[in-house]
C-alpha cells in the first residue's frame, strides 16, 4: 500500500515555530489505531498545555527532551518527569510542559488496542501516565531509534504501521463481550446505558463492570461519561458552537445543569471557558 502523503500545518511566529504531521493508520490496525500525530515544536519559553480527557489512549513515542506531567488541580510539585510514556483512561485534566523543545509521534489508540499491544490490564493504567519501559520492554529503545533515523514523517508513520501490526498480530485477543460493549459505547459517544448493554450482551452488570475493569480500565458508567464529555468539547469547540442548550441536548445531558457539572469536574473549567478557547495551560500546537 502506498501511503497518502501526511497532512502537514507549519506556524511560524517570533515566540514560537512547530511543524505538526497528522496520519491514518493502514486499515489492517485501524480498528485499534485511531491515528498519528508528529510534531516538532520550539518555542522561546517552556510550553504548558491543558489536556481534556478523552476516549483514546495516548502512546507518545518522544524524540526529544523529557516532559513533565501532572494532574490540572495538583500542585508544581507534584509533577513527574517522563520521556515517551502511555497515559490510561482519565477523568481530569492534566498539565504537560516541556522546556521549549519538543520532537515526537503520537499515536491515538483505542483502549482495546492499548490493552493488546501493551498487554497490561488497563486498571493498571487508568488515571496514570506510565514510562514506555515499564509497559513495552526492551524494545522501546530500539523503536525510538528507528523514527529519529527515519527520512521523514510519512516514513516514520510506515515504520509505526508496521511495528503495531507485528505486536497487535501477537497480542492476545480481546474479550468479545468487552470489544462490543465498548463499540457500542464509542459509536454512541456515551449515550448507551449500562442496564441496556449488559441487557444486550446477556451479562449481569457486575461481569460486565469486570470486563471494563480489564479492558477498558474505567468502569462502563465513568468511560460512557467521558465519552459524553468528548462529545460536548468538540461542539463547543466548533468554529461556530451552538448554545449551551443545545450541545447539552445532543451530547445525552439531561439539561444544561448536568453539561456544566460534567465540564467542570472533568475539565476543570465552566464550558463558556472552553467555548471561548480560554484555556489556561493551554497553547497553539495543541489547538491547531
Amino acid at each position: 500500500m502506498v501511503r497518502a502523503r501526511p497532512d502537514i500545518v507549519r506556524h511560524r511566529s517570533a515566540t514560537a515555530s512547530w511543524d505538526m504531521a497528522r496520519a491514518r493508520p493502514h486499515p489492517a490496525i485501524a480498528a485499534h489505531v485511531r491515528g498519528y500525530t508528529g510534531w516538532d515544536e520550539h518555542t522561546a519559553a517552556p510550553m504548558r498545555r491543558r489536556e481534556l480527557p478523552s476516549g483514546d489512549i495516548p502512546l507518545v513515542l518522544n524524540l526529544g527532551a523529557p516532559f513533565t506531567v501532572r494532574p490540572a488541580d495538583a500542585p508544581a510539585a507534584a509533577a513527574v518527569r517522563v520521556g515517551s510514556f502511555v497515559a490510561g483512561l482519565h477523568d481530569r485534566a492534566v498539565v504537560t510542559e516541556h522546556p521549549g523543545a519538543s520532537c515526537g509521534v503520537q499515536v491515538d489508540l483505542t483502549p482495546i488496542g492499548a490493552r493488546m499491544l501493551l498487554g497490561h490490564p488497563m486498571h493498571e493504567l487508568a488515571r496514570r501516565v506510565v514510562d514506555l519501559d515499564d509497559v513495552v520492554g526492551p524494545g522501546a529503545p530500539r523503536l525510538l531509534e528507528r523514527l529519529a533515523a527515519a527520512g521523514d514523517w510519512g516514513a516514520r508513520f510506515d515504520l509505526l504501521d508496521a511495528a503495531l501490526a507485528a505486536r497487535l498480530g501477537r497480542a492476545r485477543p480481546p474479550a468479545p463481550d468487552a470489544v462490543w460493549a465498548w463499540r457500542r459505547l464509542d459509536a454512541s459517544a456515551g449515550r448507551v446505558g449500562v442496564a441496556e448493554l449488559a441487557t444486550e450482551i446477556g451479562c449481569s452488570r457486575r461481569h460486565l463492570a469486570a470486563r471494563f475493569r480489564d479492558e477498558i480500565g474505567l468502569a462502563p458508567k465513568l468511560a460512557a461519561r467521558v465519552l459524553r464529555f468528548e462529545a460536548a468539547v468538540g461542539a463547543l469547540r466548533a468554529a461556530d458552537p451552538p448554545p449551551l442548550g443545545v450541545v447539552a441536548l445532543r451530547c445525552g445531558y439531561y439539561d444544561q445543569a448536568h453539561l456544566n457539572r460534567d465540564v467542570r469536574e472533568f475539565a476543570g473549567l465552566a464550558p463558556r471557558a472552553l467555548m471561548a478557547g480560554r484555556l489556561p495551560a493551554d497553547g497553539g500546537l495543541a489547538a491547531a
